[in-house]
């Protein structure tokens, strides 16, 4: 299959900056995958990789006893050689990851134990997957870096929205060059998320980076798709960002509403500000604006970038814009009124990315519209295949260090902050993202 207007043995030969070590196993075995932390979002991705019938889970790490043992029993239920538990403990993940029975180790624990089991399944000689973010400091997007590059192992971030239909779709326009020159993008996780922040009258896990931090905490889900389609660390960089919060008053209102004004936690002090407003420069000259908002009443929009309407996602360029969140889109000369938006159905059945045309139908019924199959889909092949994945380690810590450069940016009164070349370089270099089936 031809993509990106590349014959497919060129398009492979291009792949991948990290000096790759490719396993010695061929492509004919199966692909055996261990999960590191099975909550609801990991057990979706397992209910999802039982679908590809290569794939075997040898091993599941999870400190919840009771999340542990259903997804065991689902790969269980699947007909598949059970699963082997560990479970001593929040760091039981580093005896799972030294199986010599594992090509990849997969990742869906909270967000602080995300760089610690992927840097120490590289170290193992496996494929690494993350959850987003990948990294909540600087720090640890370097050591992201490092350990790939030293291991020459890949490390995936799971960032699934870079492969819904629309966002696919606007990538291929941009490729295409529909939209003329990109200028301008605009991108935000803006979802209402209260309720999964305190649940109970008790605070979880993710509302203890909003009583710490303040910046945008969130990035990956749009600023993957805008990373790619702006050429990210394959002809272009981010080279500066500066960021602004509003105060925090959403989560103190929530919860006096659905728990009363003398809850402990209805004067606490939130960090994190209601709405983040980040702008990003790129060295070619293109202006990123993304924004932040998880902590006040903000109904759906209905979008057909994603399956989950919670993405703000706008493409400008000199010659159209597409509006992700209206699913709208103008060309001018083409479109039917002048200054009119028109419907983007006509250009999805003329502009359907390769990769949807050939698994969208199998990708119905999973998760957020299908691009949770696809995405785990790229990275089973890139396990199988022995080649990079599509998101590499670059991308990982690029769309990762929007969280913690914005909360410098924040506490320097929205100074400019620099971004760190995390490819040393290398992102001078032009490439295609490797996406085949």
């Amino acid at each position: 299959m031809a993509l990106h207007r590349l014959n497919r043995r060129k398009f492979l030969g291009m792949a991948g900056t990290v000096p790759f070590a490719r396993p010695q196993r061929g492509a004919e075995k199966p692909v055996r995958i261990g999960v590191v932390g099975v909550g609801s979002r990991g057990t979706a991705l397992v209910r999802i990789l039982l679908h590809f019938p290569e794939v075997e889970i040898p091993a599941i790490c999870d400190i919840n006893q009771e999340n542990l043992n259903r997804a065991r029993a689902l790969v269980e239920k699947s007909g598949r050689k059970a699963a082997e538990g560990y479970s001593r403990g929040p760091e039981d993940f580093r005896r799972l990851v030294e199986r010599d029975d594992l090509d990849a180790v997969i990742t869906a624990t909270p967000w602080q134990w995300h760089t610690p089991v992927c840097i120490a399944a590289m170290k193992a000689g496996k494929y690494a997957a993350t959850e987003v973010p990948a990294a909540i400091t600087l720090e640890e997007c370097w050591d992201l870096v490092n350990t790939s590059e030293q291991t020459g192992r890949s490390c995936m971030l799971l960032e699934n929205d870079c492969f819904g239909r629309g966002a696919l779709m606007a990538l291929n326009l941009v490729e295409q060059g529909i939209l003329g020159e990109i200028v301008y993008c605009q991108g935000g996780y803006d979802h209402d998320i209260r309720a999964g922040i305190i649940r109970e009258g008790k605070l979880r896990w993710r509302a203890l980076h909003a009583v710490k931090r303040n910046g945008n905490l969130y990035p990956t889900h749009p600023i993957g798709p805008i990373a790619w389609w702006i050429k990210i660390n394959r002809g272009n960089r981010f080279t500066y960002l500066t960021s602004m919060s509003s105060k925090s008053r959403g989560l103190n209102a929530f919860i006096t509403k659905n728990y009363g004004p003398d809850h402990p936690y209805a004067k606490r002090r939130f960090a994190n500000g209601d709405v983040n407003v980040s702008l990003i420069m790129t060295e070619d000259g293109v202006v990123v604006t993304l924004t932040h908002d998880t902590q006040l009443p903000r109904p759906y929009s209905d979008s057909g970038m994603t399956s989950i309407p919670l993405m703000v996602l706008r493409l400008q360029g000199t010659e159209g814009i597409f509006q992700g969140s209206m699913d709208r889109i103008y060309i001018e000369g083409r479109s039917p009124k002048a200054h009119a938006w028109e419907d983007a159905a006509p250009y999805y059945r003329q502009y359907d990315h390769p990769l949807w045309q050939a698994l969208g139908t199998a990708a119905q019924g999973a998760e957020h519209g299908g691009e949770d199959y696809v995405i785990l889909h790229q990275f089973v092949r890139a396990v199988r295949l022995g080649i990079q994945t599509p998101i590499d380690v670059y991308d990982a810590a690029t769309w990762s260090a929007i969280g913690p450069l914005s909360e410098r940016s924040v506490a320097l009164k929205s100074a400019p902050v620099d971004f760190p070349d995390f490819t040393r370089g290398k992102w001078k270099t032009p490439r295609p993202i490797d996406l085949g089936v």
